[in-house]
């Protein structure tokens, strides 16, 4: 099999380095292991560059932990408020509180980093305290 891999800067180069791996994945050659390895990094690469992965909204958890545990916007009012409360946080309309946050992470025993928003890194400029640790 050829030993080039491709270097990527477009969409076609990209279909080009897919089917690539396709066919290095049906190898049965050892040797083409490292290569195939090589070349899903560089797509890797690329596609991270090119759409960056989102950081999930709280309320992009707050949907996974309810299909994870089987459970219905109702079943959040005890622990988010009123019906209309839970619908504007699902919709990103409306933060969560600290005693929210404190609430669902004692019901999921998740992280409240997972529930609160990203410090903004423009008004943490020069202050020590918005440096991850």
């Amino acid at each position: 099999m050829d030993a080039t891999l491709i270097v990527i800067d477009s969409e076609v180069e990209l279909a080009r380095a897919r089917a690539f791996v396709d066919r290095l994945m049906q190898s049965d050659d050892p040797a083409e292991s490292a290569r195939l390895a090589a070349q899903a990094r560089l797509i890797a690469a690329y596609e991270e560059e090119k759409c960056p992965p989102r950081t999930p909204t709280a309320g992009d958890v707050i949907r996974y932990l309810m299909d994870q545990h089987g459970l219905t916007r109702e079943d959040l009012i005890a622990l988010l408020g009123p019906a209309r409360r839970v619908d504007e946080i699902l919709r990103g309309k409306r933060q969560l509180s600290l005693a929210m946050v404190q609430r669902l992470r004692r019901r999921f025993g998740v992280s409240p980093d997972l529930l609160l928003p990203p410090p903004d890194r423009q008004a943490c400029r020069g202050l020590s305290d918005c440096r991850p640790v």
